[in-house]
């Protein structure tokens, strides 16, 4: 995702927080089986640049391995960044902290629409 119209709207989805990032998620209903498509935000709270560019770097290699395995198609997720954390964690925690994230984000749907159903 390139667009700022994008990331508003991926924002008024779905979140979860976790020791290294935020990840906000949104499926897009008009293309359920379109591909993923991701965006990576890290504010100047992060760092300088150096840090930021560290941080969205290790955001990208982080989705690249998670994704595939983890992602739905027609989401759209964002990875935000988190001050201190993301550019210095172990790259493993932050693996794991975007598999859980994501396993959450998708339960929490599932729940939603099997509540929904009865």
């Amino acid at each position: 995702m390139k667009r700022r119209q994008e990331f508003l709207a991926t924002s008024r989805g779905k979140r979860t927080a976790r020791t290294t990032m935020v990840v906000q998620a949104r499926r897009r209903e008009s293309s359920p089986d379109a591909p993923i498509r991701i965006g990576f935000t890290a504010s100047r709270r992060v760092g300088n640049a150096v840090i930021r560019n560290r941080a969205k770097r290790r955001l990208r290699a982080a989705a690249a391995l998670t994704l595939p395995r983890c992602g739905k198609a027609g989401w759209d997720y964002v990875l935000i960044a988190r001050a201190e954390r993301t550019a210095t964690q172990p790259f493993a925690s932050l693996l794991q902290n975007l598999s859980d994230a994501l396993r959450e984000l998708h339960a929490r749907r599932e729940r939603r629409r099997k509540a929904g159903s009865t």
